[in-house]
């Protein structure tokens, strides 16, 4: 499934927050957002997924304009990954990954046996099957997260949208994630699901080996594969901080702010430094 946007502005009905946003992501692809808070990276995911209106441009989604598809088609073709919220229900977590399979129900239909081992299944998957039966509203900020994640897998669709999918998650369930978006992209294959994600850590992209669109004020800035968009210069001047990008002994690379206090770091230079 093909997601693709052109000449996009975002925003609402009282301003624009983004402007000319052009984005591509396909079968097999892994495309991470980042940028600082209040760039229009939400706003940009709730747009690609017609929840909210372009105010200029248009979205597409399987060779077809976003605007033309109900909301049915779209849920059969995109999942969304929200950040973790607390409902005002007390459903279960079987219950919330089940409502991904709403879509693939007939009219007034009700989940039958496939449908439950399907959200079932989705749990294992991601090592939560022994929270099932709790309640979602009482579980931590990271188990909700991942019940999430769990409901947009249940939902099948070739092509997910996650919003920060790790921001609630300790080190392992971090790990655990990564690990999953990867195997759902099919890295190793190329005949995955289309993958979209918005992260606060670009040592993520590099991880994944995913192409990154790179925003500021609601303007990409840079793009690109890591290596490219992801340079010193690049992130110093996008998050406001001096910022180092090396690479360790193993080969990996690491994205690190210069902690030292000064009253107007300059950054000139400085791609990728390899030690």
């Amino acid at each position: 499934m093909r997601l693709q946007a052109e000449g996009l502005a975002i925003g609402y009905p009282g301003g624009a927050v983004g402007h000319d946003l052009a984005l591509a992501v396909g079968p097999g692809d892994i495309l991470c957002l980042l940028g600082p808070n209040g760039c229009g990276k939400t706003t940009l995911l709730r747009t690609l997924l017609g929840l909210l209106p372009p105010l200029a441009g248009g979205v597409s989604l399987g060779g077809e304009r976003l605007e033309r598809l109900s909301r049915a088609e779209i849920a059969r073709r995109a999942a969304y990954v929200p950040q973790a919220h607390a409902p005002p229900f007390p459903f279960t977590a079987l219950e919330i990954v089940l409502m991904g399979r709403t879509a693939r129900l007939p009219p007034f239909g009700q989940p039958g046996r496939a449908d439950r081992a399907a959200a079932l299944a989705a749990l294992t998957r991601l090592g939560i099957g022994d929270l099932a039966a709790r309640d979602y509203s009482q579980l931590s900020g990271g188990q909700r997260q991942l019940v999430l994640i769990a409901r947009a897998l249940a939902q099948e669709a070739p092509l997910i949208v996650m919003d920060e999918p790790t921001a609630s998650l300790d080190f392992g369930n971090q790990a655990r994630v990564l690990a999953e978006i990867a195997a759902l992209a099919g890295a190793a294959r190329g005949d995955g699901r289309a993958v979209v994600l918005t992260t606060h850590d670009p040592d993520q992209a590099f991880a994944l080996n995913a192409q990154v669109v790179l925003m500021k004020a609601g303007r990409i800035v840079a793009r690109g594969a890591p290596e490219n968009a992801l340079t010193s210069a690049a992130l110093s001047e996008v998050y406001g901080v001096p910022v180092v990008v090396e690479r360790t002994q193993s080969g990996r690379a690491v994205c690190a702010p210069t902690l030292a206090r000064q009253s107007a770091p300059s950054i000139t230079s400085e791609a990728l430094t390899i030690t």
